[in-house]
């Protein structure tokens, strides 16, 4: 995932300085990795020069200016392009949240074949995490059995989540997998 395309995605919300954009990401630390200000300031300034972003310097009093970076319509349409395309196979879970928290972006369709495709990727993953279980249980050690466990339970719960999701999303019922589960829902 592009860091510029997700600073693009946070300027839909509303204009942001460089400050508020590291702030906002910080707040998300446990989730998607935070990009230092290295990397997240030469991001900003290769979208104004791209012109996909504008900026306005605001004066403070007793403050050193701010920089406010606001979308243009450029960059609506770039990051409307990039947010219409399929995710790569094997994509990271950091990526997959990255462009859920861009979800308002996509259409209901979008949004759909986004969790659709994930669905896809962790059911696989689950499954080769099950034939793996099967094929060395016997030659597991403790540590290497309780990673295996934990795997296969992160999955089954992204599984129930993605189903109950995916469940509101399309008025249809959850799996009973999905019933089951006491994670957070999903309110759309």
């Amino acid at each position: 995932m592009s860091i510029r395309h997700f600073i693009l995605g946070l300027l839909t919300r509303q204009p942001m300085s460089g400050y508020d954009v590291k702030r906002f990401l910080k707040s998300l630390s446990w989730l998607i990795d935070s990009p230092s200000f290295g990397s997240l300031y030469p991001a900003l300034h290769a979208l104004l020069e791209d012109g996909l972003v504008t900026v306005e310097i605001m004066s403070r009093q007793d403050k050193p200016p701010r920089k406010i970076y606001s979308i243009t319509e450029r960059g609506r349409q770039a990051l409307q392009e990039w947010m219409d395309q399929p995710v790569a196979p094997g994509v990271s879970l950091k990526t997959f949240v990255m462009r859920l928290i861009l979800a308002s972006n996509l259409s209901p369709a979008g949004l759909v074949a986004h969790l659709e495709q994930r669905h896809s990727q962790v059911a696989a993953q689950r499954l080769a995490l099950e034939q793996t279980a099967q094929a060395t249980d016997d030659d597991m050690d403790l540590g290497e059995r309780l990673t295996l466990d934990y795997g296969l339970a992160v999955a089954a719960a992204e599984l129930a989540w993605l189903d109950r999701a995916l469940a509101q999303l399309s008025d249809r019922p959850p799996t009973a997998e999905a019933a089951r589960g006491d994670l957070a829902t999903l309110t759309v």
